[in-house]
């Protein structure tokens, strides 16, 4: 049975204009050189500088690019260090100016953007690595970045939702620095997904069963659900979540993610980490990125509300 009926009727002409993709090895390529004709929005010229860096990747891999946005105003600012998404499969940090950019300004807060390697290319862990060393870098750097180490924190969409959540894991058990919150919004967290009962109406658009087993088998190397499958690569395999920082989530009641969504912030909730979450009707994968629905909107306001409350937030933070 289709979910049409069930979509916000503001976000229905998304639909109709984002052409709906089968993933494979075949059709990659292709998926990816159409990422920059998808109708995004213009990047406006405000007073954020931009300043893209490379730095020295994980041991035996190539340099990580990052992307820096930096507001007007004296600092030491709080940061964002930010995760695209894609799947696992496709995407890059500066293809999202036109999301950094206002978003720098109107935070008042450093955005770091980084580009991560892809898979099929590049199984697991070196992305979660890149991503561990990009972050490690802005706190060796942050006075360089005039950026207050205590205010730091993760975001990501989507697959850069799972890499931010795993990215929270992975600091706190590393235990060199602590982050001041994850964002995370509709993260792909669970390669069982993969393989669970097909959700009833949750999965039919955008991103789908059949693209999300191919970004689970590309990140893993093998079939998703397997045993042994690390949670720095599915945060959703973690036993235990306590000591996790302060985190924000949200997702479409339609997203294939709803169920994995709603079952990491009960765990969150349950292992004493201040969570809030926001559920959509009628909103699907990716909906926060149309500009024509109150939805989208309003998404996109609570997302913003928590940010400026985290990014004030202060905690201990090592150095």
């Amino acid at each position: 049975m289709s979910s049409r009926h069930l979509v916000d009727p503001e976000l229905l002409p998304m639909l109709d204009r984002l052409p709906q993709v089968a993933l494979s090895q075949e059709t990659l390529p292709a998926f990816r050189s159409r990422e920059t004709a998808l109708p995004l929005p213009s990047v406006v010229p405000n007073a954020v500088t931009r300043r893209d860096v490379a730095m020295r990747g994980p041991p035996g891999a190539p340099d990580i690019g990052l992307v820096i946005y930096t507001p007007a105003g004296a600092g030491p600012f709080g940061c964002i260090y930010h995760i695209h998404g894609g799947g696992y499969v496709s995407g890059s940090a500066g293809s999202l100016e036109f999301m950094h950019r206002p978003l720098a300004e109107q935070l008042g807060c450093v955005i770091v953007s980084v580009d991560y390697r892809l898979a099929p290319e590049t199984c697991f862990p070196g992305n979660i690595e890149d991503c561990h060393a990009g972050l490690v870098w802005v706190f060796k750097q942050a006075d360089m970045l005039n950026v207050d180490r205590d205010r730091i924190g993760v975001m990501g969409e989507s697959a850069g939702g799972g890499l931010a959540a795993a990215l929270a894991l992975l600091v706190r058990d590393r235990g060199e620095h602590r982050l001041a919150f994850q964002v995370l919004t509709y993260p792909m967290l669970d390669d069982r997904t993969c393989t669970a009962d097909p959700h009833p109406f949750a999965g039919e658009f955008l991103w789908t069963p059949r693209n999300n087993a191919f970004g689970w088998t590309c990140l893993l190397g093998h079939a998703p659900r397997g045993e042994g499958v690390s949670p720095y690569a599915a945060p959703a395999r973690a036993v235990d979540l306590s000591g996790l920082p302060p985190t924000f989530m949200m997702t479409g009641a339609l997203d294939l993610f709803v169920d994995e969504n709603i079952d990491y912030a009960r765990r969150l909730i349950r292992d004493g980490v201040p969570t809030e979450f926001h559920l959509y009707p009628g909103a699907f994968h990716a909906f926060d990125a149309w500009p024509d629905a109150q939805v989208s909107e309003g998404a996109r306001t609570n997302r913003s509300k928590a940010l400026r409350r985290l990014l004030g937030r202060q905690g201990t933070q090592a150095a």
